[in-house]
């Protein structure tokens, strides 16, 4: 049998009209255009779903979730600066404060006890979602000396021999806490008779700790 083709397309043996493939296509995209779905010509694979938002706690386990709530409960509610993706984050701890301490003592504890907290291994669930701290153990603060300004910390470690890291977390947490002064700043110098200086945590900092120093100007002690 003759096929007939006609300017509609072709019919076959069985009189079945069989239309070109790319008006049909075309039509297709047309369609889903309008439905407000972009038509792509390839498939599209993005791989398996993270399984945890880096720096997210809203996911945490059961068994791990509850760490920081209890320790919080337990003192002072307080914040301290960890590093996750290379940026400074806050996350709940506490401190404790005997009740009736007088301003220029407490201001002393509540530090020591930020440092402390910031040398401490995360919890699990911080963990898991990337937190880690640069601080390390068995730093020590004081209070003024006896020719320092009263608002003075003073580290067991001097400021300048600290990671940049490291700095800009204490800087940034003491200067988010009742150790700071009512403008944020926070006074800092090495043990003894070294030199101090007054630092601010800036928005900068906080999004690039590594590279960006907190910034700081000379004090003079007296």
């Amino acid at each position: 049998m003759t096929n007939v083709r006609g300017v509609h397309g072709e019919r076959g043996a069985r009189g079945v009209r069989r239309w070109p493939a790319v008006p049909l296509l075309g039509a297709l995209a047309v369609l889903l255009a309008g439905c407000g779905i972009r038509a792509t010509e390839v498939p599209t694979d993005f791989g398996p779903a993270p399984s945890r938002v880096p720096c997210s706690l809203s996911d945490a386990s059961g068994s791990s979730a509850p760490d920081v709530a209890a320790e919080t409960s337990a003192g002072v509610p307080v914040q301290v600066f960890l590093l996750c993706a290379s940026q400074l984050v806050t996350v709940d701890r506490a401190v404790r404060v005997p009740d009736g301490t007088a301003e220029a003592e407490r201001r002393v504890l509540v530090a020591q006890g930020l440092l402390d907290e910031l040398a401490r291994t995360p919890p699990t669930s911080e963990t898991e979602a990337g937190y880690t701290t640069d601080v390390r153990g068995g730093m020590s603060v004081s209070g003024p000396g006896p020719r320092d300004p009263e608002d003075t910390l003073r580290l067991s470690t001097p400021p300048a021999d600290l990671a940049s890291y490291a700095l800009a977390q204490i800087v940034c947490t003491f200067s988010d806490s009742a150790a700071a002064e009512e403008d944020g700043s926070v006074v800092l110098g090495g043990p003894e008779t070294g030199p101090l200086r007054r630092y601010a945590c800036t928005p900068e900092v906080r999004s690039r700790p590594g590279a960006q120093v907190p910034p700081s100007s000379g004090v003079d002690s007296g």
